[in-house]
């Protein structure tokens, strides 16, 4: 039998890269249309800055078989778009029911969280903060700071993401926007959109239909 090969990283926090792992992608501000509430603002900041790096990961994928792990850092600039802070697009889980765990190794920042019927989290992280992101939550990270907000992650090989969920939904239901002191702030989404009970159903089964072929 050939064994899997362990192996090992070096983060590089001046970077906020993960060395070695062959595996790296980049979100560019133009690429971001969309995202942020303030659309006058986006298309005056991506007019300048559309070159301009938001957020970029970098990984290890062994392999997407149930039982093995991703483990990765991701790395987001500082900056804000009118009165809203950088952000990654989000995403939930496409096997929804696997579940992952960031550690926050620079920076400072936000995981802002939601359920499929609506119910919204909102955890702070700084450097040696763990957080965990149960299975089912849709997820997704904002860079608070005047510097880099740098986490490592770790989620089930098998996960998968699913970026439709929030597009279908006009964004999430809260935004994390600065409160003009200093300090951020939660405000609601006015043209967020509820699931539907049928659709939640659909994402739970997705989930059931997961588990049962992983057990297979």
């Amino acid at each position: 039998m050939q064994w899997p090969e362990p192996r090992s990283f070096d983060v590089d926090l001046q970077t906020g890269l993960m060395n070695g792992t062959g595996s790296r992608y980049q979100k560019f501000l133009r690429d971001l249309s969309g995202l942020y509430a303030n659309s006058a603002a986006f298309n005056a900041l991506a007019a300048t800055r559309g070159d301009e790096v938001v957020y970029e990961v970098t990984d290890h994928k062994p392999n997407s078989n149930p039982g093995d792990l991703i483990t990765g850092v991701t790395r987001m600039s500082a900056g804000k778009v009118g009165d809203e802070f950088f952000m990654t697009r989000g995403h939930i889980h496409a096997a929804i029911d696997r579940p992952e765990l960031y550690f926050g190794l620079k920076g400072h920042g936000v995981m802002l969280m939601e359920s499929p019927s609506g119910d919204t989290r909102v955890v702070e992280i700084k450097a040696n903060t763990a957080c965990y992101v149960p299975p089912r939550w849709i997820h997704r990270s904002v860079n608070l700071g005047q510097e880099d907000f740098v986490m490592l992650f770790c989620y089930p090989a098998d996960s998968g993401q699913d970026y439709a969920i929030i597009e279908q939904s006009n964004g999430m239901k809260l935004r994390i926007v600065d409160d003009g002191a200093g300090a951020w702030r939660t405000e609601p989404n006015p043209d967020y959109k509820e699931r539907t009970p049928e659709e939640i159903e659909a994402l739970l089964a997705r989930g059931a239909l997961a588990t049962e072929g992983a057990t297979r």
